[in-house]
């Protein structure tokens, strides 16, 4: 029995190294708005959900997100950018964890450990951009490593 577990577990260890890509998450789709997500870091992916799509227009949402941190975060920086037709034309950085400067509950975690929130999330806009486009978005720590990233697909048709 152990021989077996040993050999599934080698299998799924070849095949995640064999991979290229992690595969796309449906966050979200509903009528007029579509969010899916791709973890852009190589070695990790993160899980994500959200309740419903309408309730990002409503400003606060509920939100789950987990993942295994393979860096410590001392200091945390987020780099948005949005992306349309493959040309960048908005981005946006901000410091969010670091000495006086913690906007985060897992500011401060060491590497390894398990980073788990439920609750309201609030992304301090009016309103999503119509159309189709990406978010790419890249959180870093103290070392200028890649903590975690993803690119976000919107597909946006609601009237406001």
């Amino acid at each position: 029995m152990k021989t077996s577990n040993a050999l599934l577990l080698i299998l799924v260890l070849l095949y995640i190294n064999a991979s290229t890509e992690w595969p796309t998450h449906t966050v979200c789709k509903e009528d007029n708005l579509e969010i899916y997500y791709k973890s852009c870091d190589p070695q990790q992916d993160f899980a994500l959900s959200i309740d419903q799509c309408s309730d990002i227009a409503t400003h606060t949402f509920n939100i789950r997100a987990a993942m295994v941190l393979r860096h410590s975060i001392k200091e945390l920086y987020v780099k948005l950018d949005m992306i349309i037709s493959g040309k960048t034309v908005l981005t946006y950085s901000e410091m969010l964890c670091g000495p006086g400067h913690s906007q985060l509950i897992f500011c401060g975690k060491k590497k390894g450990e398990h980073l788990y929130y439920e609750g309201p999330v609030t992304l301090g806009i009016k309103e999503i951009p119509q159309g189709d486009y990406t978010l790419s978005a890249k959180l870093t720590n103290q070392d200028h490593v890649t903590v975690a990233c993803a690119d976000f697909t919107v597909k946006n048709y609601s009237d406001y």
